[in-house]
């Protein structure tokens, strides 16, 4: 039987919401039971799953068996407290989804390091910084090229030689930075906390635009037909000139947009924490449609063979369609959802808060597999 978490949404939303309008660090762990120990999504290749468990180790499964590829790579906890550690455990809250590539997996800590792993061995390969760590690292890693890139609470984007770890370039913003980057071509969108949405030139770091909102921003940006959209704390969602970063519309919801948006066939989705999916157009911003989930969504949907999933936090997971305006509930895991979906060959992979894998059909929404990670 699947564990089930208890932690609320009204508690974590509180939690971020102090530190927003206060400024103050992260709180430390008490109660332990009511902050989650990260919620790492599935990162998927063509025979493998790779993600961070709730127990700070990086795990390889095969995606036909199910079996470690190789023994669970342990992170090492440098800190105490912070906003994903328990007590009694020096296991590294890891909230980012991994970045794979054919040699090596990336990984971002909550204990301010980053981490390549050796794809075939899970050896480590190199460790960011070499000697003690950074700031918390809430978002995940991307590669593009031959770097790696990341943000942290520290409010600095770092760019790494993605072979040697070594550094490249670094880039300061205004305030912290939860979010993942996008990279498209010699751009790459970060936001933060200080409500801005930086576009800069992967080769150097410089900066090419900025753009200012009215909130902190932590949504991974899509860029799409020459726009990038993104979301905000303020509680709008933003569609911006790629080559200039002006404004092309901005729509309100009645809450935070922290997921990354999904665009199909000219039509945008949105998912808020207000507990529905705008689905809007793309070109000018006009609604075709609003899903009410019932549930706040904080998971980024994926695109399945033209279906659009969603998971919300309550444990369902949907299949939307804004042309016909139908929402079909695929499953209901019954475990709590804030982790990205990840999908290939027609199959959803979950990551949720019990610590639990799940393989979904995305058409029947039949579960082919659950794998419950965390120890007894």
């Amino acid at each position: 039987m699947l564990k089930k978490r208890t932690m609320g949404k009204v508690v974590l939303l509180a939690v971020l919401l102090l530190v927003l309008a206060s400024g103050l660090a992260i709180p430390t762990c008490s109660p332990a039971k009511s902050i989650p120990r990260g919620w790492a999504g599935v990162s998927v290749t063509d025979n493998a799953l790779f993600l961070g468990s709730m127990q700070g180790q990086l795990v390889a499964l095969d995606k036909s068996t199910q079996q470690r590829l190789w023994p669970d790579v342990l992170f090492e906890k440098k800190r105490s407290g912070g906003f994903g550690c328990t007590q009694g455990t020096q296991a590294v809250a890891i909230y980012g989804t991994p970045a794979v590539t054919s040699e090596l997996v990336y990984l971002t800590g909550y204990n301010g390091k980053m981490y390549a792993i050796a794809r075939e061995t899970g050896k480590t390969r190199w460790v960011y910084p070499r000697e003690d760590e950074l700031e918390p690292i809430v978002g995940g890693p991307v590669v593009a090229g031959d770097k790696v890139y990341f943000g942290g609470s520290d409010g600095k984007l770092y760019a790494l030689d993605a072979a040697t770890g070594d550094e490249v370039w670094i880039f300061e913003s205004g305030g912290r930075i939860w979010g993942t980057p996008a990279v498209n071509g010699d751009t790459l969108y970060i936001g933060s906390f200080d409500k801005k949405l930086y576009a800069l030139n992967v080769a150097d770091g410089s900066p090419k635009w900025q753009f200012e909102t009215e909130g902190a921003i932590v949504a991974t940006p899509l860029v799409y037909d020459d726009t990038v959209y993104s979301g905000s704390f303020d509680r709008y969602l933003y569609a911006l000139n790629e080559a200039d970063g002006s404004l092309r519309w901005k729509y309100q919801g009645s809450n935070w947009f922290w997921s990354r948006p999904l665009a199909d066939d000219g039509i945008i989705y949105a998912g808020s924490v207000d507990g529905k999916v705008y689905a809007l157009k793309a070109d000018n911003g006009e609604i075709v449609v609003v899903f009410d989930m019932g549930s706040p969504v904080s998971s980024s949907p994926v695109l399945v063979a033209g279906n659009v999933i969603v998971a919300v936090e309550a444990g369902q997971v949907y299949s939307l369609d804004a042309s016909t305006r139908q929402k079909k509930q695929l499953v209901n895991l019954e475990d709590e959802i804030y982790a990205s979906l990840a999908a290939s060959d027609g199959v959803i992979y979950i990551h949720s808060a019990g610590d639990v894998v799940h393989a979904v059909d995305a058409r029947s929404g039949a579960i082919l597999w659950n794998l419950e990670l965390e120890s007894e």
